[in-house]
């Protein structure tokens, strides 16, 4: 709708970049403040937090790169187009990696896996929502023809000559669909983390929402990166979303033990 906030010259805002950079500033800030509320360090919060989005961009690039090898037989000069570049990636592929990133750092740092999971992950779910309204107002991840009363249209050239979004067509609002789902699994989360039994409840729950949505949502994406396997029937983002609901459901099955003494209150005692 709006892929840039504004145009001076040669320079310009692009409305993705600027939410994205918001939704990362302000789910970074809301993760460490539950970090602090559990007890853990504050400053190796940051760290981490800080390491989760650069190995998170880099992750989301990679499986961007990797759906159009599969989809559209890419060769190494087109990975580093403008095109390229400027594209969001895919966010499953962020956060697989940014769970390696913070599996790594979670180890050296002796920090509690799944308790600091749980500190993130609402601030992952409200930086996400915020991220896919500039997917919408880019024109990017765009949906299906659709001819529902809830279907959008985009008019603005700029998005289609960034991102091939189709003009004048009645599309599914995928963005704003997936956006409303995080922004209700943010609110839950925060409601759970202040009532939470065991450590790895609320990652648990952030991924089992999450990846149901996903996945299904997945079925309504019209854009042409989707990384189809198995003659179309599922894309490699619905993979790594099974994957994220089976992972969920396996953390509440298992209940790892009960929760954590947070770090502050184990100085206390002392």
């Amino acid at each position: 709708m709006f892929p840039q906030l504004f145009h001076i010259g040669k320079f310009f805002l692009p409305t993705y970049g600027f939410l994205v950079a918001m939704g990362v500033l302000l789910g970074l800030w809301i993760s460490v403040r539950n970090s602090e509320r559990l007890g853990y360090n504050g400053d190796n919060a940051w760290n981490l937090g800080i390491l989760v989005v650069l190995c998170g961009i880099v992750g989301a690039k990679v499986l961007y790169i990797i759906d159009g090898l599969i989809e559209h037989n890419m060769h190494a000069s087109d990975f580093f187009t403008i095109s390229t570049l400027q594209a969001g990636g895919v966010f499953s592929g962020g956060l697989l990696a940014a769970f390696v990133a913070a599996a790594w750092y979670v180890r050296k740092h002796h920090m509690p896996p799944l308790g600091t999971c749980d500190a993130f992950a609402p601030g992952l779910a409200l930086g996400h929502a915020i991220g896919r309204i500039g997917c919408f107002a880019a024109g990017c991840c765009y949906g299906k023809e659709t001819h529902h009363w809830w279907a959008v249209t985009f008019h603005n050239p700029l998005a289609a000559s960034i991102t091939g979004t189709p003009l004048g067509v009645p599309l599914e609002p995928t963005q704003l669909m997936e956006s409303a789902v995080e922004l209700a699994n943010f609110i839950f989360l925060m409601w759970l983390l202040k009532r939470r039994s065991f450590d790895g409840q609320i990652i648990g729950a952030f991924m089992f929402i999450y990846g149901i949505a996903r996945f299904f949502i997945e079925f309504l994406r019209g854009d042409p990166d989707r990384g189809m396997l198995f003659n179309g029937a599922v894309s490699v983002t619905q993979l790594i979303a099974i994957g994220l609901v089976l992972a969920g459901g396996v953390i509440w099955w298992l209940r790892p033990g009960s929760k954590s003494v947070p770090a502050a209150t184990a100085s206390a005692a002392r």
